[in-house]
């Protein structure tokens, strides 16, 4: 089968493209052809025999040219149209496989795929990951950056809730565009060009049922992890969190009882803009971004981690590849999270998102060290989908 894997971002960034990536990865090794479409960047690691990608669309170092343009190509890409038909006229795939494409590569893709497989007469799938609710609202996020509040006020169609609110970047006129690219591309209905939309936790399609044109569209499939390599250690007595730096995943919260508790050792790997703040907290050790094998010997030597999130997660990596390195998770029972954390079995979830419950549940974890010895114990990768397994219900989607 001939797959071309769509991204706006063709290397290593977030989840979404470790997403691609691996996936792609799986394809490829069980036998299936994959090409690669997104924008065109000096890290690009994945790509296309024609080499046919869309220009960079970068909105914090761009020219003001650039700036001024970048309004209309929000919204409609013409360029991304013209690119991705040379990649499908020469690969001529069986599936398209969408994921991040807002903003950058924008909905107009969708409208070409369609235009080829109806000119060519070529049997296509067009198949969507949706990696974030960016189809029911505007700032993918469903968190008002203002109030930094959860919020679920879009996902019935009424996006100029996103306007109101100012909830891009807390400013009006990218509220004002993201409102607009949202109304537009659903009163064109270009959604229901989609075959089948995977999401990544029944939370999330949760969410998007909520729209009569995605409703009958979605299927929930949690993402893989591999199993390769996953030795358990000796546990150290350290907690860790490791993850962006950010308000929304918790961390003015997780600062606080790093305060509060200073019987606790924490271990915080990530890098963003409370970095500083954990610096000089004396039982919390700073250690920055890290990854591959220097990462899970920190995971799989703490007694647990912590995933304090102040928004609805998806389907993080993070606490899958917590569990699946044998340490148990400590998150919100909020979002995504509980469908991959077995309560009093691979870790703990609590309620009420504040900063006392955080502190109290990370006490409780820490004092009762033999109850956390037991959650440990169960924790392994037998939970989560392989590559193989996920590969099986993909290819499925695809036929």
């Amino acid at each position: 089968m001939k797959i071309l894997m769509i991204n706006k971002f063709l290397y290593p960034n977030g989840g979404s493209e470790t997403y691609v990536i691996k996936l792609g990865e799986a394809l490829s090794k069980y036998g299936h052809e994959v090409q690669y479409f997104g924008m065109e960047h000096e890290n690009r690691t994945l790509g296309n025999s024609v080499g046919a990608y869309t220009r960079n669309m970068d909105f914090h170092s761009a020219g003001i040219l650039d700036k001024l343009k970048y309004p209309i190509k929000t919204i409609y890409n013409f360029e991304a149209r013209k690119k991705i038909r040379k990649v499908l006229d020469d690969f001529a795939p069986d599936v398209c496989h969408i994921n991040n494409f807002n903003y950058q590569l924008t909905p107009s893709i969708i409208l070409e795929i369609d235009k080829w497989r109806q000119e060519s007469k070529h049997y296509c799938k067009i198949v969507y990951t949706a990696h974030d609710v960016q189809l029911a609202c505007p700032n993918h996020m469903a968190f008002n950056p203002c109030t930094k509040e959860k919020c679920l006020k879009c996902i019935n169609g009424q996006f100029e809730n996103c306007f109101r609110n100012r909830c891009i970047h807390g400013s009006a006129l990218r509220s004002f565009i993201g409102t607009t690219e949202a109304k537009y591309w659903n009163n064109r209905k270009v959604y229901r060009l989609l075959d089948t939309i995977i999401c990544c936790s029944e939370f999330m399609k949760s969410i998007l049922d909520n729209n009569t044109l995605l409703r009958d569209k979605t299927v929930a499939l949690h993402n893989f992890i591999s199993a390769d390599n996953l030795e358990k250690q000796e546990k150290e007595d350290y907690v860790i969190y490791f993850g962006r730096l950010s308000f929304e995943k918790g961390m003015e919260n997780l600062i606080e009882a790093c305060k509060q508790l200073p019987e606790v050792n924490f271990i915080i790997a990530g890098k963003g803009e409370y970095e500083e703040d954990f610096r000089g907290i004396p039982n919390v050790k700073t250690v920055g971004f890290k990854s591959g094998n220097e990462l899970k010997e920190l995971i799989t030597k703490a007694r647990f981690s912590v995933y304090p999130s102040v928004w609805y997660e998806n389907c993080p990596y993070s606490v899958m590849e917590s569990i699946a390195l044998g340490t148990p998770v400590l998150g919100p029972n909020s979002g995504g999270i509980p469908e991959l954390i077995k309560d009093g079995y691979t870790g703990r979830l609590y309620e009420n998102e504040d900063k006392m419950a955080l502190v109290n549940a990370i006490r409780e974890m820490w004092e009762n060290g033999d109850e956390t010895a037991i959650l440990a114990a169960h924790c392994d990768a037998s939970g989560y989908l392989n590559e193989e397994e996920y590969c099986k219900h993909i290819v499925n989607y695809y036929a």
